[in-house]
């Protein structure tokens, strides 16, 4: 199944609800500027390469803040918004179901929760199981990725039972919960995500301690 169209859908609508100005998990940035960043991934080539390589990074935060500051009244909001959820240009790469797959069900995901559990009460979405199996399977293909800056093997565990081995260390600290909660966790969401750790104390302070995600 394809579930990144599903996705586009309820991030614009999570978007619409929350309006213009409400707070999200992204450092800096209110929902204006990640709708706005959304946009410009997949239309502005430039911004696209900024926020590819950080060296050009500039370019794409520049991009993103004008069109965020352009679009904070409520018909410029909705418009951009409306935008977005159309999709890419028509000869676009992301047309392609195996590249939009790769490249937004889990950036979709993670921008959903990043508005739904930026206030301080939240709760967490009851996914449909073969959502969340196609979640787990975007997350181990790039797991190690995103643990890269963590000095200890990772486990990620679910409670149904599979597991993976995301790195090996002589020091593990296993890293249970629901796929959606590991992805959250996996892209530096550590302390809205609803999972638990198994190992040696200093281990899991250091993990609870270090620089996660991309």
């Amino acid at each position: 199944m394809h579930f990144v169209q599903p996705s586009r859908e309820v991030l614009a609508e999570t978007l619409l609800a929350a309006g213009p100005d409400s707070p999200t998990l992204c450092a800096g940035w209110r929902t204006a500027d990640l709708a706005a960043h959304l946009y410009l991934r997949e239309h502005r080539l430039l911004a696209q390469v900024g926020m590819a390589f950080k060296p050009l990074s500039k370019v794409s935060d520049e991009a993103t803040r004008k069109l965020a500051d352009t679009s904070r009244g409520a018909a410029g909001y909705a418009k951009l918004v409306q935008s977005f959820r159309t999709g890419p240009p028509r000869l676009s790469p992301l047309r392609l179901k195996p590249i939009d797959e790769a490249a937004n069900l889990i950036e979709y995901f993670v921008h959903t929760e990043d508005i739904r559990r930026a206030p301080h009460r939240w709760a967490p979405r009851a996914l449909d199981e073969a959502y969340s199996n196609a979640l787990w399977d975007e997350l181990i293909k790039r797991a190690a990725i995103l643990y890269r800056g963590v000095d200890l093997g990772i486990i990620l565990v679910r409670p149904d039972g599979p597991r993976h081995v995301a790195k090996r260390a002589a020091v593990s600290v296993a890293i249970t919960g629901e796929p959606g909660e590991l992805l959250m966790h996996a892209h530096g969401r550590t302390k809205n995500a609803l999972v638990t750790f198994e190992g040696q104390a200093d281990a899991v302070a250091l993990l609870e301690s270090a620089d996660i995600g991309l």
